[in-house]
């Protein structure tokens, strides 16, 4: 990834300077064309100015200086110059032999051109010199009457290196460039595949069993949020496997007290079909007894698993109504102990939680309450709301615990020491669905007596 990460940036790069520099070649090329042609023209309208002398007396002093100028010009600048009277018949050049005064250039079409009064500029190839020529011819007035023209021409190579010397400063600024994108790239390739590399070894350690295994949450913004995610992830993996663990640990020893028991009574009473019916019956009635809280022990394992291992979505639920149902399910068993259950609350308290939550904390704190609180009492539902929470409270008038039971309740399996039939499951169940809610579950005792069983949850 590292190579493949600087290449990319390097590609990048190189499409960007072949985009920017290609255009701007062609742009240097008509630039240093039009550059040249108006720097003729110029000089060629200077010459122009000094050849009204030789052409209008053609004095051989007159010529001769005008032969001087014409070779200062050529030496100085590499154009070479060639100077016609009216007919077309060179009369100076820039030569140093002169051999070509005296050639009739009237055949020539920028002198032909020039001769009428206008100004030629343009390529062409010389057979004479076998090579491509940048051109500039104007014509010589005297008044209104033309008396010659000057033309001046230039290799056409001379403008192809000069556009070619700046294209090598171009491409050596393009590759400088391109270096340093590879530079660049390699040193963000190198810091992002490091974390990355981090990130699977995490990740490798993790998938052989190691949970403490974590990435290190620095780097760039991507990078550090894809480890805190990875974090966050192995934090819950880790939570979910202890979990297991101890729900195994708790299931395993829970389950051989009852099992064992079981075996015992069945055996005794086995022992005592025979010899005695009546006490093998008792045995049996109490086998049956030690099957139903296996049983039970055996629905709160899974329930408690299943509120672990879901992550049910969040709802708004109304609180009071839902209370409200649940006292008129648990009316007919409390009245059988001659127990009064009653709702205090408004009409309507809407919370957040998990679905069935509401529902199931209720049935837990009553059964629980119901199993402990002397006949004739009272059992309170009690709902309060204020704009940010709403409290759930139900008020037993029990032998209530101590401040240190009220805070174990919550455990797996723990029971009061009067608690001689329950799971020891329900309140964990409470707590569990308190905390997939977002909710807090808690016991505190009740100064008159008894235990004050709540939930607060969060309102919409």
């Amino acid at each position: 990834m590292k190579w493949r990460f600087m290449a990319a940036i390097m590609a990048v790069i190189l499409l960007v300077v072949l985009v920017q520099d290609i255009p701007l070649a062609g742009y240097l090329q008509t630039t240093e064309y039009s550059r040249l042609i108006t720097s003729l023209e110029k000089d060629a309208f200077v010459l122009a100015g000094r050849s009204q002398e030789a052409l209008g007396k053609p004095a051989p002093t007159a010529i001769s200086n005008l032969a001087s100028v014409a070779q200062t010009y050529r030496k100085a600048g590499g154009a070479r110059v060639v100077v016609v009277d009216s007919t077309g018949m060179a009369i100076v050049t820039s030569d140093d032999d002169q051999a070509s005064v005296g050639s009739d250039y009237s055949t020539r079409p920028e002198i032909a051109t020039a001769l009428t009064g206008q100004i030629a500029t343009g390529e062409r190839y010389s057979t004479s010199l076998s090579q491509q020529l940048v051109y500039v011819t104007v014509p010589v007035l005297n008044g209104d009457k033309i008396i010659g023209a000057v033309r001046l021409t230039f290799p056409n190579q001379t403008v192809v290196d000069q556009v070619n010397s700046q294209l090598q400063l171009l491409i050596i600024v393009a590759i400088i460039t391109l270096i340093l994108a590879g530079v660049v790239g390699f040193i963000l390739s190198v810091s992002v595949t490091r974390r990355l590399k981090l990130l699977q070894r995490a990740t490798v350690f993790l998938a052989e069993g190691d949970l403490s295994a974590r990435a290190d949450e620095r780097g760039a913004p991507e990078i550090k949020s894809l480890s805190r995610s990875f974090n966050l992830m192995a934090d819950r993996l880790d939570g979910l496997v202890t979990q297991q663990r101890t729900f195994a640990a708790d299931a395993s020893h829970q389950l051989r007290t009852p099992l064992t028991a079981l075996r015992l009574k069945l055996e005794r009473a086995r022992d005592m079909v025979a010899k005695d019916p009546a006490g093998a019956e008792l045995r049996i009635a109490a086998a049956e007894a030690e099957a139903d809280r296996l049983g039970n022990i055996i629905e709160g394992l899974l329930m408690l698993s299943r509120t672990e291992a879901k992550a049910a979505p969040i709802e708004t639920f109304d609180v009071a109504s839902i209370a409200r149902a649940r006292i008129e399910h648990w009316q007919p068993l409390a009245a059988e102990s001659a127990i009064k259950v009653r709702y205090e609350g408004p009409v309507a308290a809407l919370a957040l939680a998990v679905p069935t939550a509401v529902e199931q904390i209720i049935d837990n704190y009553v059964d629980n309450a119901l199993s402990i609180v002397p006949p004739k009492s009272t059992l309170t539902v009690r709902v309060a709301k204020s704009a940010t929470t709403v409290e759930l409270h139900v008020l037993d008038q029990g032998p209530g615990m101590t401040v240190e039971d009220c805070t174990r309740a919550f455990d797996r399996f723990w029971r009061a020491a009067s608690d001689n039939t329950g799971s020891g499951l329900g309140l964990a169940i409470v707590a569990q669905l308190a905390r997939a809610s977002g909710a807090a579950a808690a016991l505190t005792p009740r100064p008159e007596g008894g235990i004050d069983a709540s939930v607060t949850f969060k309102a919409p």
